[in-house]
């Protein structure tokens, strides 16, 4: 056997190593620089057309519109890169907040840390569920049954073993059964022990292929591919108009030139570019405010999910309970002992038969209590088991094999009944510990059951061995202080709280009391779910909340059973096998700190802090980003009718162009960042969690959204059309009556803007409205100097209006685009009460 070292590197050591050897990283492309990130934004349709029109005037028309093009297609292109590097660096920080960890050795103590602070020569904890962090020797523990599929592509699991000086002098490659070489990146299907860390980063098996484990997967949600595949349909209708309107002006006006930037103007006017820049940085942002209430996002396509929650299906364990295990009590020969260690005499064998059913290195909070309470009665742990059974479906007991001088035993620990059945307890002591156990149950108390077999020179398989019942721990786990609030709150949003827990029944009724949860129709065990036909499950579980005894099976049927019966289930999960019922769910939670990789590979989201109220906080954010990127789309859609429509509209009715290249460029600079930073920073309506649900078939942006932007878009075309053509009825120069309309046009973009952004009862001052009333600054001030700056306004050929000209159109449009804000206030008052998102964290403290 090697010579090992239980402390582990010191930090300064540690440090020293990391320094040498870098951090414990696969090797992966660098994020998309600025140059990257400009020539993909220059693909867009968009900027070829505003390209062709800087390319019109500069070689054609005149030289200092087509550097006022070019300037302004420049600060256009800046915009929008600025937004792509502002979702790129939350994503990076997305993928920092996802880095895995390892639990290690460091200056004796054992420790949590980012697995690429990883070095040679660090030990490590490794368990079932987990993936190997770094290649590793096992030095200590259980043999480990390993998944190395990723590397060697078989199926079948490996046996390890652990290191001697025979087997661990060179490190094989993948594959190979009975030697102690742990690989980074393979999976532990079974059992756990220590390792000592031999090679990091790009050094491990895995690093030289060049394969590494996302944490964060980007890829296109289904809305942002459909809405890919209409711009780029409305692209090709764009241009096919873009030509139509260029041929049309010149045949009948004789002018290609104009002919050429009325076509272009149309264009740009007909495309929505906005559309995909929206969904990502509302997606990208979405995921990054997600992750400040310590739910991480897996999965960008769950953002426009998780505001649509109908249930939440929680554990119990470090979910709604503090994951802080105490043993409270001990029942021993029949009597129920209080303040356990101290009664040494009566407890004695109960805690050293616990203690030998209990993980060695402990990571469970249950194994770690029992190692506690074994510490406080004076009874040391022994060396290390021969082997250990893990629990099973079948078995829910975890039954480790001790030797001695006196030969070899089992020390099992688990469900009561799965102890019964092991040590053969007779029906007159069952019906009596049944009791003590109720009682105890009924407490809130989790109850486990010792039991062990007398030393034998070899022993069968632990169900046909003959075990002796020692007792039951009972095990306090207090709920957390802000569960019961946040459960209420969760209600009040109209969405399900159930509880699905493996403890006992009376157990899970007692904590989902104290949670708030309603628990008027009693409790369904996962033997009762297994026995119900799956198609008559729904309607058995409707009103149903809180399960007991629950395996992972059960978990998935119950998953089906919510999604049958109509809900948008989110589930969360910790364990090895959870990872079937959380790939189910519409939405699987997995535990960031106690969760197995697993569990956080299959799931959609990580909750960092293993808090249900996370969980609620987290369903409010996603209403917020759902009706935000509602709004956003639907004002996408408002804003470009009115752009298309008097591009094209003064060309039918025979009257000089209204807008021309420039004057859309300018358009866009105001759009682009109304989009991204107006709608996206809108806080909580006061009654988003007051409200059920979004329907599960509910669309984001369907046609009630199509239908409403068009109206509201059509009433801004109808108001500045008005202007331009009584302006131009009434003997104004076509530049006056041109800057008098254009005025309006942004004026009414603005309100329009506020109108559809600004949620029901929010002050117009509020910080959250900070960015629109720096657009709309820059905004008029862009107006006045287009106006009333003679250089620029001879650029864009405007003439200043009159006072009385422009006071009255501002005034119309004011109204024609603050109306629906109006009659939506008026039709939809603010509810009495505190705002959505600070009423739910008042009521979560």
């Amino acid at each position: 056997m090697r010579n090992l070292n239980f402390q582990g590197l010191t930090s300064e050591e540690a440090a020293r190593r990391l320094a040498e050897f870098g951090p414990n990283e696969q090797p992966k492309p660098p994020p998309p620089g600025i140059f990257a990130i400009t020539l993909r934004t220059l693909k867009e349709p968009m900027f070829f057309l505003l390209a062709a029109a800087a390319l019109l005037y500069l070689f054609v028309g005149d030289l200092g519109e087509g550097l006022f093009m070019v300037v302004g297609a420049g600060a256009s292109i800046t915009l929008v890169i600025l937004q792509e590097l502002r979702t790129e660096r939350a994503l990076q920080a997305l993928n920092r907040l996802a880095q895995p960890t390892s639990t290690c050795l460091r200056d004796g103590v054992q420790r949590r840390i980012p697995a690429r602070d990883l070095v040679p020569g660090d030990i490590i904890f490794v368990g079932e569920g987990e993936r190997a962090p770094a290649d590793a020797l096992l030095i200590d523990g259980d043999a480990l049954v390993v998944d190395e599929s990723l590397l060697t592509g078989e199926s079948a699991p490996v046996t390890k073993t652990l290191a001697s000086e025979e087997n661990s002098e060179e490190f094989l490659d993948p594959g190979g059964e009975h030697t102690p070489f742990l690989f980074a990146g393979t999976m532990i299907a079974r059992g756990s022990g220590l390792a000592e860390v031999v090679r990091t980063g790009a050094r491990t098996a895995m690093g030289n292929l060049g394969a590494s484990l996302a944490a964060i997967e980007s890829e296109p949600s289904p809305l942002q591919q459909r809405t890919g595949r209409l711009v780029a349909t409305l692209g090709v209708f764009a241009l096919i108009f873009c030509v139509l309107v260029f041929l049309a002006y010149w045949l009948v006006h004789g002018d290609w030139f104009e002919g050429a930037l009325a076509g272009i103007t149309l264009a740009i006017g007909l495309l929505p570019e906005e559309f995909p820049m929206v969904l990502a940085i509302f997606l990208a942002l979405g995921a990054y405010r997600l992750a400040h209430r310590n739910v991480l996002v897996r999965r960008s396509s769950v953002t426009e999910t998780l505001g649509s929650t109908s249930i939440l299906c929680v554990d119990k364990t470090g979910t709604l309970t503090q994951n802080r295990m105490r043993v409270a009590f001990a029942v021993a020969d029949g009597e129920t002992t209080i303040d356990a260690p101290h009664h040494e005499d009566l407890t004695r064998m109960l805690i050293r038969a616990a203690l030998r059913a209990s993980s060695v290195n402990p990571v469970d909070p249950m194994d770690r209590a029992v190692h506690a309470f074994a510490a406080d009665a004076g009874v040391a742990p022994e060396a290390a088991p021969i082997r250990s059974f893990p629990i099973r479906p079948d078995l829910l007991a975890f039954i480790q094999c001790w030797g001695d001088e006196s030969g070899e035993s089992y020390a099992a620990k688990g469900a009561p009944e799965a102890i019964f059945k092991l040590a053969r307890v007779s029906d007159e002591d069952r019906t009596r510990l049944q009791l003590q156990i109720e009682d105890l149950a009924h407490r809130g108390l989790r109850v486990l059951g010792v039991a062990t077999t007398p030393p034998l020179p070899r022993l069968p398989p632990p169900e046909a061995a003959l075990f002796d019942f020692v007792g039951l721990l009972a095990f306090e786990d207090p709920l957390r202080e802000d569960v019961p609030a946040a459960v209420a709150a969760a209600q009040r949003a109209g969405v399900a709280v159930a509880m699905i827990t493996g403890d006992y029944p009376a157990t899970a009724l007692a904590i989902a009391r104290q949670a708030g949860l309603d628990s008027a129709t009693g409790v369904i065990t996962g033997a009762e779910i297994a026995a119900t036909p799956q198609e008559l499950l729904p309607e058995k579980i409707r009103n149903v909340r809180v399960f007991a005894r629950v395996t992972p099976t059960s978990k998935l049927a119950l998953v089906e059973a919510f999604k049958a019966d109509g809900h948008i289930v989110a589930m969360t999960g910790d364990g090895v096998n959870d990872g079937p019922a959380l790939a189910a769910a519409h939405i699987g939670i997995a535990m960031g700190q106690r969760g197995s990789d697993v569990a956080r590979e299959a799931a959609h989201i990580v909750l960092l802090d293993d808090s249900f109220t996370s969980i609620v906080a987290g369903v409010a954010l996603g209403r917020r980003i759902f009706a935000n990127l509602r709004r956003a789309l639907t004002y996408v859609t408002a804003i470009h009718i009115p752009i298309a429509g008097v591009a094209l509209t003064p060309i039918l009715m025979g009257l000089p162009p209204l807008l021309l290249p420039a004057h859309v460029v300018l358009m866009e600079l105001i759009i682009d960042p109304t989009c991204a930073l107006v709608f996206e920073s809108q806080p909580n309506e006061a009654d988003a969690m007051l409200k059920p649900p979004h329907r599960r078939d509910e669309p984001l942006f369907g046609q009630r959204e199509l239908w409403l932007g068009f109206a509201q878009g059509f009433v801004v075309f109808l108001a500045v059309m008005s202007v331009y053509v009584i302006d131009n009825g009434l003997g104004a120069p076509e530049p006056q009556a041109r800057g008098l309309a254009f005025a309006t046009l942004v004026v009414s973009n603005l309100i329009l803007a506020l109108s559809d952004a600004l949620p029901r009862g929010a002050s117009l001052f509020s910080r959250d409205n900070l960015a629109f009333w720096l657009v709309a600054g820059a905004a008029s001030a862009m107006v006045a100097a287009s106006l009333y700056a003679p250089l620029v306004s001879e650029l864009l050929r405007f003439e200043p209006p009159s006072w009385p000209k422009l006071v009255p159109a501002l005034t119309l449009a004011a109204i024609a685009g603050s109306w629906y804000g109006v009659w939506r206030r008026l039709l939809y008052p603010t509810p009495p009460g505190r705002r959505g998102d600070a009423a739910l964290t008042a009521d979560l403290r």
